[in-house]
């Protein structure tokens, strides 16, 4: 059983055949997949996925790039939203310096509310940082010391520094695609350093496909494909690396139900 813990299925590219893309994915051993929140505008769209499949789940929040269009004056909306049982975790949300699409001090504030909605709720905070190491990290050290709360780096591609600060903290570093690249030497040195109990996957879809389908949309049946180069990273078979992410991810995501053993999974377990 594998776990995407990180895509976007209400994006229009799936409108046409989601149901078949939920299928492909049950039938590679995707068993759970997170649908994640960028807008609230949309996010009825979000969670209407979620509410449509047993096994995809939501979350709820404003990524870094909306953050001028959808400024936050508290956690309060999100906090409303994350009662619904198929919102399980708060964000995406960060800061994102590399396009910088909203003013950084508007990223800073929301990114904030996330945090305290994240911690006033229990759930763990989804995290995109991108070129903003300097002000991430002592944000999330800050607001640590303040009250402890949960969370990911999710689509991790940073520095061997953020890592580390994550790590610290007791965040987790979800792999993506990205990490199969052949020019990802940089980063696959970093990820083979953090500790498994630390390690989830995701796809980011559709976007980022992993090889050999980059280029390409990406589904959460390719998660498999970025689960294998871990594995290989990590010297471990592609099983373990499956059955440790995955108990990562219900260690982290504690709202989640666990998706019943299969028949053949039940067998193996006499």
């Amino acid at each position: 059983m594998l776990v995407d813990s990180h895509c976007h299925l209400d994006f229009k590219e799936f409108a046409p055949e989601l149901d078949d893309v939920v299928g492909r994915a049950r039938d590679a051993g995707v068993r759970t997949c997170v649908t994640i929140g960028t807008k609230l505008r949309q996010f009825d769209g979000v969670r209407a996925v979620a509410e449509r499949f047993g096994d995809v789940w939501c979350s709820v929040g404003v990524h870094p790039h909306e953050a001028q269009a959808e400024p936050l004056d508290s956690p309060d909306v999100l906090v409303a939203h994350a009662a619904h049982p198929k919102v399980v975790g708060i964000g995406e949300t960060g800061l994102d310096y590399y396009y910088e699409h909203s003013p950084r001090e508007m990223q800073i504030a929301n990114f904030r509310h996330h945090i305290h909605a994240a911690r006033e709720t229990g759930l763990p905070l989804i995290v995109h940082t991108r070129d903003a190491d300097d002000d991430t990290i002592p944000l999330l050290e800050e607001e640590m010391a303040r009250a402890p709360y949960t969370g990911l780096l999710h689509c991790f591609t940073g520095t061997r520094r953020l890592a580390e600060a994550a790590v610290a903290l007791g965040l987790y570093i979800s792999v993506s695609g990205i990490a199969t690249f052949k020019k990802s030497d940089e980063l696959r040195a970093v990820l083979k350093d953090v500790p498994r109990d630390r390690l989830l996957v995701e796809t980011d879809a559709p976007f980022l496909s992993p090889q050999p389908f980059r280029g390409k949309r990406n589904e959460p049946s390719f998660v498999v494909h970025t689960a294998a180069m871990l594995a290989a990273l990590h010297g471990v078979s592609a099983d373990e690396i499956a059955r440790i992410t995955t108990e990562n991810f219900f260690r982290l995501f504690t709202k989640v139900a666990r998706p019943r053993p299969t028949l053949a999974e039940a067998s193996v377990g006499r």
